[in-house]
C-alpha cells in the first residue's frame, strides 16, 4: 500500500519571527496558530522528552522550562532541548514544578512524570491556565481521574492523553475501512494482550540515594519505599505503589484503541484474575500473569498478559483483535491484518510507515520508538487543533479516564476476587462498599488527594 508522506513544510509555515501552524486534524482545518506556544515539560525522562521532541517537530514552540527531581537527567535534557528547538535557547531548569508554574505564564504543559504524580501535576497546571498533554495512564486511582476530568472542564482547558493509537495513521485507516463500514459484520468478541517480558525480575540491594536525585520529592504522594536504585524507566513500573502494573501500562493502550474503534464508553462489568504465578523471587509486586474481561452489551473485550513464556501470537504480541461474523481485524503498533470470512474478499496486510525523509533527527534520537513517532506527531497536531478550535481532542481527558479507570478496576477485581460494576455518576462501585473505599488511595502525609468536588 502506498501513502503520501507529508513534508514538514505542510506542518510548519512562515518565518522565525512568527510561524503559522496549518494542518488537517480529526476536528477539521485549523486556521492559524498564535505566534508561538510557551511550553514546559514536567518529567524529563525517556518518554517525556520523546513527547516534547514530537511537539517541537510540528509546531512553533518555545520550551521555556523543564522540571525534574533528578538534576543529572534535567541538565542533560536542557542541553538536548536547546539543540532541538529553533531558538537554540536553553530552557530554565526547575526541581519543583509548582515553582515553575508560578514563574511562567504557559500555554502548554507536558507531563511525562511517573503515574503517581499525574493527577496533582495535571490539576495544578490547569489551574495555572495551561493546556495539558498528560501521559497514560492518567491516574493511579479512580477518584484522581474523576478530579482531573472535572478540573479540565472547570478551567476550560484542553487535555490530551498520550493514547496515540487514536492518531496512528494506519490504525485510523483500519478503523475507517473495516469497522466503520461494517465489513467485519457484528463484532461480539475482542482480544487484547501483551506478552512482552517486561516485568523487572531483579532484586537490587538497598543503597544510598545519589546526591543528584531527590527521592523524597520523586516519591511525592506515594508510599516511600526503601531506596534500592534509581527508579527511572522500568524499575518504578515494577511496583503497585507507583502505577497499576502491566494492565495499567499496556492494557490501557489496547483497551483505549478498542473503545475508540468501536465507540464504546464505560464497561458494564469488569472482572479479572491473576497474580504472581511464575516470577516469585523478584522484588516486583505487580502480576506476571493476568486476564480480565471488560463486558459490554453482547460484546466481551478480553485481556491477557504474561511476562513469561511464548506469546500466543508471535506476530501480534501486543495487540487488539476484532472478531466479527464477516471477518477478523488484527491490529498492533506495527501493522494490521484484515481477514474476511470465506468468500467475502481477499486478506489485506498493512505495515506502519516510518518517515525517514522529513524527520532524519528521529534516526539518531536515543531510545526513540520509531514506529510511534508518526502517531505522536499527529497526536500533537490534534491537540493543537483542539486548542485552536476550543474543542475536544481525540484523546480527551474523559476518554483517557474511562480507559485508565477500567484498568484500575480490573486490578481491584483481581485483588478482591469478584466482578465490579462502576457507576461514574455516583462515583461508586455498585453494591460494594469495600470496593468503593478503594477508589481513592491514601496519600502520604503532606500531600492532599484531589477530589472532583473540590478542584
Amino acid at each position: 500500500m502506498t501513502k503520501n508522506i507529508l513534508n514538514r513544510r505542510q506542518f510548519i509555515q512562515g518565518t522565525a519571527a512568527g510561524l503559522a501552524l496549518t494542518s488537517l486534524s480529526a476536528s477539521g482545518m485549523i486556521k492559524q496558530s498564535k505566534a508561538q506556544y510557551q511550553v514546559a515539560l514536567i518529567g524529563t525522562g525517556w518518554y517525556g522528552k520523546s513527547d516534547l521532541f514530537r511537539l517541537i517537530q510540528v509546531a512553533n514552540v518555545e520550551v521555556v522550562a523543564l522540571v525534574d527531581v533528578d538534576t543529572k537527567l534535567l541538565n542533560e535534557a536542557v542541553d538536548l532541548v536547546s539543540k532541538r528547538q529553533k531558538s537554540g535557547k536553553k530552557p530554565k531548569a526547575y526541581s519543583d514544578y509548582k515553582e515553575m508554574l508560578k514563574e511562567h505564564k504557559l500555554d502548554i504543559v507536558l507531563i511525562g512524570s511517573p503515574d503517581h504524580w499525574h493527577a496533582l501535576q495535571c490539576i495544578d497546571a490547569l489551574k495555572s491556565g495551561a493546556h495539558v498533554f498528560v501521559q497514560k495512564p492518567i491516574s493511579v486511582d479512580v477518584i484522581e481521574g474523576e478530579a482531573m476530568v472535572v478540573a479540565a472542564r472547570k478551567y476550560n482547558k484542553v487535555v490530551q492523553v498520550g493514547t496515540q493509537r487514536r492518531s496512528t495513521p494506519f490504525l485510523k485507516e483500519a478503523k475507517e475501512k473495516y469497522v466503520d463500514t461494517g465489513l467485519l459484520g457484528k463484532i461480539s468478541h475482542v482480544e487484547i494482550c501483551c506478552y512482552f517480558h517486561m516485568r523487572n525480575g531483579s532484586n537490587p540491594p538497598l543503597m544510598d540515594v545519589p546526591s543528584h536525585f531527590d527521592y523524597d520529592s520523586w516519591t511525592g504522594p506515594a508510599p516511600l519505599r526503601p531506596f534500592d536504585g534509581l527508579p527511572h524507566r522500568r524499575w518504578w513500573r515494577a511496583f503497585m505503589e507507583y502505577g497499576n502494573g502491566i494492565v495499567g501500562d499496556m492494557c490501557v493502550h489496547m483497551l483505549d484503541a478498542v473503545r475508540w474503534t468501536m465507540d464504546l464508553g464505560w464497561p458494564n462489568k469488569i472482572s479479572s484474575q491473576g497474580g504472581i504465578y511464575m516470577q516469585k523471587d523478584a522484588k516486583s509486586n505487580i502480576s506476571d500473569t493476568q486476564s480480565a474481561v471488560f463486558e459490554y452489551d453482547e460484546l466481551n473485550v478480553v485481556w491477557q498478559h504474561r511476562s513469561w513464556g511464548r506469546a500466543a501470537d508471535t506476530k501480534y504480541p501486543w495487540s487488539y483483535k476484532f472478531y466479527g461474523d464477516k471477518g477478523t481485524l488484527e491490529c498492533s503498533t506495527m501493522s494490521y491484518d484484515f481477514t474476511p470470512a470465506k468468500g467475502l474478499g481477499e486478506p489485506v496486510h498493512v505495515d506502519v510507515e516510518i518517515d525517514r525523509v522529513n524527520y532524519p533527527e528521529d534516526l539518531t534520537e536515543d531510545s526513540i520508538e520509531l514506529n510511534a513517532a508518526p502517531a505522536m506527531r499527529a497526536h500533537m497536531l490534534d491537540f493543537l487543533a483542539a486548542i485552536e478550535n476550543n474543542s475536544r481532542p481525540v484523546a480527551d481527558i474523559e476518554e483517557g479516564h474511562i480507559s485508565t479507570a477500567s484498568c484500575i478496576l480490573a486490578n481491584m477485581s483481581m485483588a478482591l476476587g469478584r466482578p465490579l460494576v462502576y457507576d461514574p455518576k455516583t462515583r461508586q462501585v455498585v453494591g460494594d462498599k469495600e470496593a468503593t473505599s478503594l477508589l481513592m488511595r491514601n496519600y502520604r502525609e503532606g500531600y492532599k488527594h484531589p477530589h472532583p468536588d473540590s478542584v
